[in-house]
């Protein structure tokens, strides 16, 4: 990414977005020429000049100390995923002369794979920064079929929701989930600039889909921690199952997720006919050891 064009609309964005009356700002009547906050209002509620604020929107954050960043955050009620992606921005390290190698692939600890075996009552699988599925128990490759149907590795969630076909069935808020991936995107690319794999996952997804460079102009930024989410599986139907995550302390970048169902309902149902469908297949699993963390 262009860093002073992604801070630039970053910012901007964000203050497009914020009404007088959300920051406490008096109503006056009239019509106002910019949509949201002006800048000098955003300078006055983050207590900085207007100039050095129309500095920072130009895309210019070196140097801004956490008191103007903090300032900042407050005036654009940026939520924790915003927060942290303005801070990527500001900290980034000054661009190479000359582009990074990739890292060597390395492999992902059989202890982790053992872990997730252990968990047989709950799709369980650890994925990297850019949704990539890394590794998975016997119930997530069955919960994570349609997915997996797809050859290429590793298996990319991103990939999966804008470009097949299926996935519209598989993610009943298919749109919903779509904007939330983008805005996951978005985040890392903030925190990890430099991943090659990531940005030509990036600009494939821009090439190939019309949705996707919609929200990824958004500029919207998402944390992925815990929710709920709504899937649709060809073989038991409809599901509502709650999600938590973790980070993976032994391999950095790399999360653990886990799915469950509220107990006695379809969905907790539907998860144990799943998991016998899945005991009837010949799934040995996608070979996803090698990774870029």
């Amino acid at each position: 990414m262009d860093d002073r064009a992604e801070i630039r609309e970053f910012l901007a964005s964000r203050r497009a977005r914020i009404t007088p009356e959300q920051a406490g700002l008096p109503a006056y009547g009239g019509h106002r020429r910019v949509k949201g906050l002006r800048r000098e209002e955003v300078a006055m509620l983050a207590g900085v000049s207007v100039d050095y604020y129309v500095r920072l929107e130009r895309g210019n954050l070196s140097g801004a100390s956490d008191v103007v960043l903090e300032g900042v955050v407050r005036a654009l009620h940026l939520d924790d995923a915003e927060r942290r992606h303005l801070y990527d921005l500001a900290r980034r390290a000054p661009a190479p002369t000359r582009a990074r190698r990739r890292a060597p692939a390395r492999r992902l600890p059989s202890t982790l794979q053992h872990m997730l075996d252990a968990i047989s009552d709950a799709p369980a699988w650890i994925h990297n920064g850019r949704q990539d599925l890394l590794a998975t128990n016997r119930l997530a490759r069955a919960l994570y079929a349609p997915l997996l149907a797809d050859p290429r590795r590793p298996v990319n969630a991103a990939r999966f929701i804008y470009l097949d076909p299926a996935a519209h069935d598989f993610f009943p808020d298919w749109e919903r989930t779509a904007e939330g991936i983008a805005a996951i995107l978005r985040a890392e690319a903030g925190h990890n600039p430099y991943d090659k794999d990531l940005t030509d996952l990036i600009g494939e997804l821009s090439t190939r889909s019309e949705t996707f460079r919609r929200h990824w102009a958004d500029h919207n930024v998402r944390q992925h921690r815990t929710g709920a989410k709504k899937l649709h599986h060809p073989v038991v139907g409809d599901l509502e199952l709650n999600f938590e995550t973790m980070s993976l302390a032994s391999v950095p970048g790399l999360t653990l997720v886990i799915y469950t169902a509220v107990p006695d309902t379809p969905s907790a149902d539907a998860l144990r006919l799943l998991a016998t469908w899945a005991a009837t297949q010949d799934q040995s699993g996608p070979n996803l050891q090698e990774h870029q963390p």
